[in-house]
């Protein structure tokens, strides 16, 4: 018998771990019925700690996501991980499936493991990544472990929704000139120098140190998180001058024996009491959220949109795009027109 996603939901909440296992992929299938799945669920959401982890592809991030997830479970907290892969181009699944370099994890009862293919995704995370995160919240995840696809400089988004942002580097990869390039060191809380035991660590963390001393945004000004700029209100007072700053520490690291993994989950912690403990907390989860609700609606608002067009009407336009009989903007505001939402100019 086929469960709709609210049955689903409803096991899940009871412990089945099969059926939170159909629910995910319901929700990463936009199944009918997830949204009421997910909106059952949102209010019992909040309680645990979502921790991204980015970095370059070969800088160790499965292996280091593995090492945290045991030194959590050796202190009894339970952890959900969504490992974001690349799309297969023949299957449309995760193509890597991260599983595979956690197998010494799979008997674990207190660690859930879920593989997501990007599908085309920017920004290094699926779609629906952040409803997969809550759900693994609302069903009793202390910890939710999200590793990114490690896309370069579309790392930026895990940002958005992660409370605390691991950055990997590895020694030899130039990763520390890129970091600049890419924003990469902006939204990290915590810098990780993976396979520091190779030829270079020593170079790679002064180099991080470097930048961290003569650039990061936490030392520019207090009004900065993750690389953006806060919505203040300006009606309410700017924090004390003595208010605590958030300088992201340096770890070094060798995940494959466990080395700095200690020292790493000690200031995962003393990240996660920071924000509690911080008086831009608040603003900091309102910033997510204006993101995260702007996102959800561009998505909806282009989806019904192009839902009410004529058929053939955009590949009419494409078309004369590129035979340069009509500009990219104009395009635009004629699809919206012919959707029957005539607009007065669209750039």
């Amino acid at each position: 018998m086929t469960h709709s996603p609210v049955a689903l939901a409803h096991e899940a909440l009871a412990g089945n771990r099969r059926s939170l296992a159909r629910l995910l992929t319901a929700v990463e299938n936009e199944a009918e019925g997830a949204d009421d799945a997910l909106a059952l669920l949102y209010p019992r959401t909040g309680r645990a700690h979502i921790i991204g982890v980015t970095g370059a592809p070969g800088s160790g991030k499965s292996t280091l996501v593995a090492a945290l997830t045991r030194a959590f479970r050796a202190l009894g907290s339970t952890v959900g991980i969504i490992a974001v892969d690349p799309t297969s181009p023949f299957s449309g699944g995760a193509i890597l499936g991260d599983r595979i370099r956690m197998r010494d994890l799979s008997g674990d009862s207190g660690v859930f493991i879920r593989s997501m293919a990007t599908r085309g995704t920017l920004g290094g995370l699926a779609a629906a990544t952040r409803d997969a995160a809550r759900v693994l919240d609302a069903t009793g995840c202390d910890v939710v472990l999200i590793e990114t696809v490690g896309a370069g400089q579309n790392e930026v988004e895990i940002a958005r929704m992660a409370q605390t942002t691991l950055v990997v580097e590895a020694p030899g990869m130039g990763d520390e000139i890129q970091a600049i390039k890419a924003g990469i060191l902006e939204i990290a809380d915590i810098l990780i120098v993976n396979k520091a035991d190779r030829p270079g660590a020593s170079n790679t963390v002064r180099a991080l140190r470097t930048m961290i001393e003569t650039g990061h945004p936490a030392i520019r000004t207090r009004w900065m998180h993750h690389g953006q700029m806060l919505h203040v209100d300006e009606r309410q007072p700017a924090p004390p001058a003595d208010t605590p700053l958030w300088i992201p520490p340096i770890i070094e690291t060798v995940a494959t024996e466990a080395r700095g993994i200690d020292l790493l989950l000690a200031q995962v912690q003393a990240h996660r009491q920071f924000l509690l403990n911080s008086p831009l907390r608040t603003e900091i989860e309102r910033t997510q959220m204006h993101s995260e609700l702007l996102e959800r609606l561009r998505d909806a608002l282009a989806e019904r949109l192009l839902s009410q067009l004529p058929t053939g009407a955009l590949d009419a336009l494409v078309t004369q795009v590129l035979q340069r009989q009509r500009d990219p903007g104009h395009a635009v505001a004629e699809l919206i027109a012919l959707a029957g939402h005539p607009v007065a100019q669209t750039r």
